[in-house]
């Protein structure tokens, strides 16, 4: 995009965000755009005052799971978890003005001390807590303006992305090797054994980035791909976040929290959850793996394949303590 067709694009958005809010002061109002990962959402900064700005996210319409944005955000403020208000909606133009909850992301606080940071992330596990254990009628209420929910499908397509768009793309792995690698009878399994648990309301994308600390509380954004899936898969999204690192203690103390929480809430996990947890863990390191590929090499977003090595070491933990995926351990191991 030329530096005309911005500013063109900007003045566009500031007369539509005048339109919907006709008090603001003409001259006071400036717009900023907001670099925001490999979304296909555009963010902007509205500071409509020294004092007060708000947010403004310009979304595909053709991407379905975008204009589910609102209904979602406004489900969970019903439910009183923590997300950004919405101010208004555009749906034909696909404009939503947004609460601006700052910059602070719980990744921002990845330099400080355990005991600052534990804080913080039992507060955005207090959050999710309450998401997973919603009552059956709260997610039936919602479940018509979600994505699919996972299931078999989704899971093998997690993990076809990741050969695909990881070993593949990425490292080069011929396609016969990846033929292989794809029907290892494990992976099959590890799809089938968890689509067959009870399904809750997921966040999908529950990571450092997608959490915003607001005096001392977590707040979650980019929540537009919740959907009925497993508790595990948010936690293993948490605790295997490539952007961030954590000791076996930290993992483990935030295990216990989250552990406790659900029983406090009268919804005790199943015994064999931690097996749930590491195969939740390899799925959503193969989905984030693919993820980085595609946006690095396709989209030429080069930024993402950064987070590979992380990413890939986490996942080669956990494959290594599943002897049926010996093949893929091997492989891990060489392009590590």
């Amino acid at each position: 995009m030329t530096p005309t067709s911005r500013t063109a694009k900007t003045e566009l958005l500031l007369r539509q965000t005048r339109i919907h809010f006709p008090r603001l002061e003409e001259a006071t109002v400036r717009i900023t755009p907001i670099e925001k990962g490999g979304s296909d959402r555009k963010f902007y900064r509205v500071r409509c005052s020294p004092e007060q700005t708000i947010i403004l996210v310009k979304y595909n319409l053709e991407r379905e799971e975008n204009r589910h944005y609102v209904e979602i955000a406004e489900f969970l403020a019903r439910h009183k978890i923590r997300a950004p208000k919405i101010y208004f909606h555009d749906p034909a133009e696909g404009l939503i003005w947004i609460e601006d909850l700052g910059k602070t992301d719980l990744w921002s606080h990845r330099g400080e001390s355990w005991i600052v940071r534990r804080a913080f992330y039992e507060s955005a596990l207090g959050e999710i807590v309450k998401l997973h254990c919603l009552p059956e009628a709260a997610r039936q209420s919602i479940q018509g303006n979600l994505p699919v929910e996972f299931d078999s499908a989704l899971y093998r397509w997690e993990q076809n992305y990741f050969f695909e768009n990881c070993l593949g793309r990425f490292f080069g792995i011929e396609p016969k090797e990846l033929s292989e690698l794809g029907a290892l009878p494990s992976l099959g399994r590890i799809a089938e054994e968890l689509a067959q648990r009870p399904r809750v309301l997921v966040h999908r994308d529950f990571q450092s980035q997608n959490i915003i600390i607001r005096h001392g509380q977590a707040h979650l954004i980019d929540f537009q791909g919740m959907r009925p899936g497993l508790a595990e898969y948010d936690l293993a999204s948490l605790l295997f976040d490539p952007y961030v690192i954590f000791t076996r203690a930290e993992c483990e103390e935030l295990l216990v929290d989250y552990e406790m929480k659900r029983t406090a809430a009268g919804r005790p996990l199943a015994p064999d959850w931690r097996s749930t947890f590491r195969h939740c863990g390899i799925q959503r390191l193969m989905q984030a793996l693919g993820a980085y590929g595609f946006l690095g090499l396709v989209k030429g977003n080069k930024t993402f394949l950064d987070h590979v090595p992380a990413a890939l070491k986490s996942l080669r933990g956990l494959a290594a303590e599943i002897p049926e995926l010996e093949k893929l351990s091997v492989v891990l191991d060489r392009v590590s």
